[in-house]
């Protein structure tokens, strides 16, 4: 059984690299302090470390 998680923008995008906001938005993430929940799977697991100093991540 895969675990949740729960992943919230907490930094802005701006005056980051393209590709960061590009990921924010796969995630879901649409606005700051917008949270969304997935499951735990490698390929989010490597977005998330992509931009893990944009987002906080917990686990549910």
């Amino acid at each position: 059984m895969t675990h949740r998680i729960k992943i919230t923008q907490i930094r802005s995008t701006i005056g980051r690299p393209a590709k960061h906001g590009r990921i924010i938005r796969s995630l879901g993430i649409r606005k700051m302090h917008h949270t969304v929940e997935h499951n735990a799977e490698p390929n989010i697991l490597g977005q998330i470390k992509k931009v893990s100093h944009l987002v906080k991540v917990e686990e549910v």
